[in-house]
């Protein structure tokens, strides 16, 4: 049977070849449909995308590759693909029926082998504003493919994003994700003269740096409790380092001030900072108030530096923080269903609950009509609510949830939650299970006295065969076979991130596109010869269908 495939293949293709490109049909011309191929890298799925589908009522493909036996043809307007196992030049066809009358195309398409290259280190971070430049291998006659859409060898580096190049239209299995760290404002502000006894903690805080200041610590923080010049030396990941200073002098007698210890309001409410200090020839707050008094209506860590007889300053910080009860809302008045029940909450952590009988709950079921009131309290703030809940019979019907089957798959709807009422369902029958064979959104309604129920459920089908599937070990050594790894999928899938780590968990090697694959490489050196834990994520194209798994791979030499 396989050799009379072959020949029947070869018949059918020889029929095409001998169509002229613009042959008339029912008074018209043969129209293209253009379409392209997602990958030329031998033994890899290459997706084929026809451009606009529309009018179009079924297709038929020709790999132009008959030793792929009965995989050399496929029926499917949207993924199909195929599987190339030997590089070389092969012609695609694509037969598009449109109202009974065949449309064809070809697209010659060359297999290749990956090129094996390494683009450089896997993760590079740059300073905000600046560039840098990679390079993909020069091969003579070979065209290039950056994530971008450029076709030069080399690829200017300005912004952050995972960068990766097809050479010949084939990925290389390797990529560098670039990071850029915003340039820091180190600002310690003005030197300043302190009274004798006072600290101040100067903050040279960054995002993405590392800190030496000249006392030797390396926090972002440094406490000042004498007099003296200090300095920090900020490091920015990929950026210039950054100097700055501030002298400290303390001077003068030590002199008591305080804004009072660190204050929790109720909601709504405000604190007035007025402190009383007559020595006080000047006032400078972190809200930019100049006044003796400032009104903090919000959380806050707030400071005030004072200058004293003017000679020296004193500093004192405050936390002003809320309470986490919030105003008490039980909901408006509600009426439910006999059988059911409704549940309130006052929940705001630890606390005091009183309800209308007397229980102490954060929480209350209600299983009965009647008034329901709660008051809480926590510390000193309080809040209370009422609500009023009446009961009435109703339906709950339900169908379930939407539900995706295998292609082929019967599904059946049974009748839940009418408790005997009468119903009908999308096609009015009033069949007590309802068998699902194709494709649709399917309802039931039920009715009685106390009103109607009406619920749906969403039933589709897929091809099962969509399966990502990972080697469990691979061998990069470099002889043309396993050497990478990377998944193997029949169907396309969207926002993929794959990563991989080593068994101190870090990280190894991340990647968002599914035809990159990890070389073996970490920082540019061989990986240890061991078992990796790998993690992915991505969706299907076609069902929509989030998808997340993890596994193991082993590396070997």
């Amino acid at each position: 049977m396989r050799t009379l495939y072959i020949h029947c293949s070869f018949l059918i293709l020889l029929f095409l070849a001998m169509l002229p490109g613009h042959t008339r049909a029912n008074a018209g011309v043969w129209r293209a449909t253009p379409f392209k191929a997602s990958s030329t890298c031998v033994q890899d799925s290459v997706f084929f995308v026809i451009g606009n589908t529309t009018g179009i009522d079924s297709v038929k493909w020709y790999f132009g590759d008959p030793a792929s036996a009965e995989k050399d043809s496929s029926d499917k307007i949207k993924g199909a693909f195929h599987a190339y196992q030997l590089t070389g030049t092969y012609t695609v066809t694509l037969v598009a029926w449109r109202g009974g009358q065949p449309d064809i195309s070809t697209l010659p398409i060359t297999i290749v082998t990956p090129v094996i290259y390494d683009l450089g280190p896997q993760d590079i971070t740059l300073c905000e504003g600046s560039t840098m430049t990679l390079s993909a291998p020069v091969i003579p006659g070979a065209t290039y493919e950056w994530q971008n859409g450029s076709t030069a060898p080399d690829i200017l580096v300005d912004t952050s994003a995972t960068y990766k190049v097809k050479i010949n239209g084939c990925l290389i299995p390797d990529s560098v994700n670039v990071f850029y760290t915003p340039v820091p404002k180190i600002d310690l502000g003005p030197d300043l003269v302190l009274c004798t006894g006072e600290q101040l903690a100067l903050d040279a805080t960054a995002q993405n740096c590392t800190y030496l200041w000249n006392t030797g610590n390396t926090e972002p923080t440094q406490d000042v409790r004498t007099s003296g010049t200090y300095q920090v030396r900020v490091f920015p990941k990929g950026c210039a380092e950054i100097d700055a200073q501030i002298t400290i002098t303390f001077t003068g007698p030590p002199y008591p001030f305080s804004l009072g210890p660190d204050t929790l309001l109720c909601p709504g409410e405000s604190i007035r900072l007025a402190p009383v200090v007559p020595e006080a020839t000047a006032w400078k707050w972190s809200t930019g108030a100049t006044t003796p008094a400032i009104t903090v209506s919000s959380q806050a860590n707030i400071w005030a530096l004072v200058e004293i007889n003017h000679i020296c300053n004193v500093v004192d910080t405050i936390f002003v923080n809320y309470n986490r009860l919030r105003k008490l809302n039980l909901g408006n008045d509600t009426t439910i269903c006999k059988g059911n029940f409704l549940v309130l909450t006052a929940d705001f952590g630890n606390g005091q609950y009183r309800w209308q009988d007397g229980s102490d709950q954060a929480t209350y079921y209600v299983v009965k009509p009647g008034n329901y009131f709660v008051h809480a309290q926590i510390g000193r703030c309080e809040s209370s609510d009422t609500i009023r809940v009446s009961y009435d019979d109703t339906l709950r019907v339900n169908l379930g949830p939407d539900t995706l089957l295998c292609r082929n798959e019967v599904y059946p709807l049974t009748v839940l939650g009418a408790g005997g009422a009468p119903f009908k369902w999308q096609d009015s029958t009033s069949i007590p299970q309802y068998i699902v064979r194709q494709p649709g959104i399917y309802s039931l309604t039920a009715w009685n006295t106390c009103g109607k129920s009406v619920d749906s459920v969403v039933v589709d089908f897929h091809d099962c065969e969509c399966t990502v599937h990972f080697p469990n070990a691979f061998t990069p050594n470099g002889d043309g076979r396993n050497d990478y790894f990377r998944p193997r999928y029949r169907c396309p899938i969207e926002q993929y991130t794959l990563s991989i780590y080593n068994r101190w968990g870090e990280r190894v090697f991340f990647t968002n596109d599914p035809q990159i694959g990890w070389t073996g490489r970490v920082k540019g050196l061989q990986a240890d010869m061991a078992t990796y834990v790998w993690i992915v994520d991505y969706r299907e194209v076609y069902t929509r269908i989030p998808v997340h798994k993890t596994g193991t791979v082993t590396l070997l030499y």
